[in-house]
């Protein structure tokens, strides 16, 4: 991978992680068309959502620091149910980490059709969310956070919009926006972390197992993590103003270019 598309990728994963357009979606159509290597892919693929997430932390350190705060009191108050909220989120995508890593691993390997497909139903999301007129008020609770888990977990497929599945689905059950946007941000800081390690293991046991030299992946790191510091101060904003449908326009066009490009009419 040449450094300009590592710059270019990093820019495009830090700007798609936030905002609800699908991020993996966006690398997959963008590594295909710049024409890198898919064993190259999915570990750039990694440090570049890693690089996202620690952005997600810069944004919401206050609120992670008062939850590690009420943590260390050692008592179910507000802050430590508030974090096992995010442990029950984290069960379905945990379960299909577990269970089905190799078949999810499989869908990264430059399947852009199906990134097409993907991503007209991150669009019939974003719609159906504006469509259902419901008062967005409620708080968060454990129901609800397995619901948006369970969104969160059917984002794994590249083209479904991990932000735009887990907002809209927690804006249907009429889950206040802003406490929706913060809920979504901070459930995907664990298992993201989690990945990163584990292939960062991988990694230093067998480095051969990937061709991707240190400097690309420093170079997407931290524009990755640049422009996610930006998307993600946008991305509350769209929430709060009941913008989001919006890019279910954008996620159409993009998803007929990838489908035009998975069929070899562009390309």
């Amino acid at each position: 991978m040449e450094l300009i598309e590592a710059l270019l990728l990093g820019i495009l994963q830090g700007l798609t992680e936030y905002l609800p357009v699908s991020s993996s979606g966006h690398l997959q159509l963008g590594a295909a068309m710049l024409g890198t290597e898919s064993s190259d892919n999915l570990l750039f693929s990694v440090i570049v959502h890693a690089a996202t997430a620690l952005s997600s932390v810069v944004i919401f350190r206050k609120e992670i620091l008062d939850i590690i705060r009420g943590l260390l009191k050692f008592t179910w108050n507000a802050e430590t149910q508030y974090a096992a909220m995010i442990v029950v989120s984290m069960i379905p995508v945990g379960i299909i980490g577990v269970f089905f890593k190799d078949e999810v691993k499989a869908l990264f390997d430059g399947n852009i059709t199906l990134v097409g497909a993907m991503l007209f139903v991150t669009a019939a999301l974003l719609f159906f969310s504006w469509l259902v007129k419901v008062n967005h008020d409620q708080e968060i609770t454990f129901g609800r956070a397995l619901i948006i888990g369970i969104a969160q977990a059917i984002a794994v497929l590249p083209g479904v919009s991990r932000s735009g599945a887990t907002i809209s689905t927690a804006l249907m059950i009429k889950t206040d926006r802003v406490k929706a946007a913060r809920f979504s941000f901070l459930m995907v800081i664990p298992p993201i972390m989690g990945e990163a390690l584990l292939d960062t293991k991988d990694l230093i046991e067998d480095p051969s197992k990937y061709s991707i030299d240190a400097l690309p992946l420093l170079v997407g790191f931290i524009a990755a993590f640049v422009t996610g510091l930006m998307a993600c101060k946008a991305m509350l904003s769209i929430v709060n103003q009941g913008k989001l449908h919006y890019f279910g326009f954008y996620c159409m066009v993009v998803g007929t270019i990838a489908l035009l490009v998975g069929t070899g009419v562009i390309g």
